[in-house]
């Protein structure tokens, strides 16, 4: 039988550490994952469940450059968008199922217009206002990383 020893201070550390991890969660904090697109490497929060996907990006008043959210739909269909309560300007791209690009939008913040995609859609990925056109970014191209996500959809 081995003696563990540790000191009150990492201990509390250690608590803290796994109490701030259990608030996050709480709080509904999304998982992050990464996608890519030619040279540019993306980290997204994924929204995957109806909850996170009806949240989105409500209320937040910044996001970091190369940053975004990725909004994985549980089946193709012709998706919208809208921007009500959403404070950031946003250019959304609409993919299928391979992370293929349908077509791209802009969005104003806090509007009630729709956004829809131009076909059958699996994935929307929200990013600050002209990312995509800044990147040369354009209908056609595949952001790799999404196809993982399509059965975590729920």
């Amino acid at each position: 039988m081995a003696l563990i020893r540790f000191s009150l201070p990492s201990a509390t550390a250690g608590l803290a550490l796994v109490l701030s991890a259990f608030v996050a969660h709480a709080e509904g904090e999304m998982p992050l994952t990464e996608l890519s697109v030619g040279m540019y490497r993306i980290e997204a929060e994924a929204a995957v469940t109806q909850q996170d996907r009806m949240r989105g990006l409500m209320q937040r008043k910044n996001m970091p450059q190369n940053h975004g959210m990725l909004f994985a739909f549980t089946e193709n269909q012709r998706h919208c968008m809208w921007m009500k309560n959403t404070l950031l300007p946003l250019s959304v791209a609409f993919m299928d199922e391979q992370g293929r690009i349908l077509n791209i939008e802009d969005m104003q913040p806090q509007t009630e217009n729709n956004h829809c995609a131009a076909g059958p859609a699996r994935f929307a990925l929200e990013m600050n206002l002209g990312w995509f056109k800044q990147k040369g970014i354009a209908p056609g191209a595949t952001i790799n990383g999404v196809a993982r996500l399509a059965g975590a959809a729920r």
